[in-house]
């Protein structure tokens, strides 16, 4: 059986798992599903729709399954799909999705949420991820695998943040940001590339030097991107990264003000966004 504090509320239809753990005031709304191993500590709450996987612990006051501020919301039963192995640190917000804006948020697994941030409707969040104090995501943000954002930073509607890549702190996010790269500062630059991020995630230097090199004639140089592109490909022909890096490249310069989900405005469906971001489904 849970172990629920008495004053605790759990609302009839909740399910959870038997060794999930309640505090006092916390409160678990009717179509919450808590898995295995679960902690929901003192005075948290969750509510809406909302799916969590295995091992995932919710500190005092994170409030997970709030309605959207999108005033475009209609009131529907857009779920949150949460992983396993999250933590969600005090006083930080998760909210729902809408129905215009693909119907749901996901976050993967293996994630930490820290104090205060926010992670609005219909945003998608993979896997070993790092959102610091205070970070804001705006609505139908994707965040891809391994990212680290720092304190306070903000990102727009729609913008996506590559994989293994590195927010300074403070700085306003309006255009997508490439994999693999450190980026910061206000107007907000692509720095360096994110050696030590990838580092601790198991590359080697050798591994990293073609990322160096994308680095200096991408971001550097001053003759066009699309040109060196193909001078990189040439250095590099069927390197994983550096083809995800040109693939993201590519489909931002497509997209709308430096962001490739601003074409996406107002016609995603559920299916579009896994269709786009499979690897960030949180299953």
């Amino acid at each position: 059986m849970p172990k629920i504090h008495p004053m605790a509320v759990v609302e009839r239809g909740a399910e959870l798992a038997d060794d999930v753990v309640v505090g006092a005031f916390a409160w678990i709304g009717p179509h919450v599903r808590l898995g295995n191993g679960c902690v929901v500590h003192h005075h948290a709450q969750i509510d809406g729709h909302t799916r969590v996987g295995e091992a995932n612990e919710f500190f005092p006051n994170s409030i997970i399954g709030c309605i959207s501020q999108d005033l475009k919301y209609r009131g529907g039963p857009c779920p949150i799909i949460i992983g396993s192995g999250n933590r969600f640190r005090e006083n930080c917000t998760v909210h729902i999705g809408t129905e215009d804006g693909g119907g749901e948020t996901r976050i993967g697994s293996d994630n930490l949420i820290m104090v205060g941030a926010h992670i609005a409707h219909d945003c998608i969040i993979g896997s070993h991820c790092i959102l610091a104090n205070n970070v804001m995501l705006a609505g139908h943000v994707v965040v891809e695998d391994n990212v680290v954002i720092s304190g306070g930073a903000a990102s727009h509607h729609f913008v996506t943040f590559g994989k293994h890549s590195f927010v300074g702190g403070l700085t306003a996010i309006t255009r997508d940001v490439p994999p693999f790269m450190v980026v910061e500062g206000n107007p907000c630059l692509i720095r360096s590339v994110n050696r030590n991020g990838l580092r601790r995630r198991g590359y080697s230097d050798e591994q990293i030097e073609p990322l160096k090199t994308a680095y200096r004639l991408l971001f550097k140089d001053t003759t066009p991107w699309i040109t060196q592109a193909v001078e990189l490909e040439k250095q590099y022909p069927n390197h994983p990264d550096i083809q995800t890096l040109l693939t993201f490249l590519r489909a931002s310069m497509s997209g709308k003000f430096g962001r490739a989900r601003e074409a996406l405005r107002g016609r995603l469906t559920r299916t579009e966004e896994e269709e786009e971001h499979p690897h960030a489904t949180g299953n």
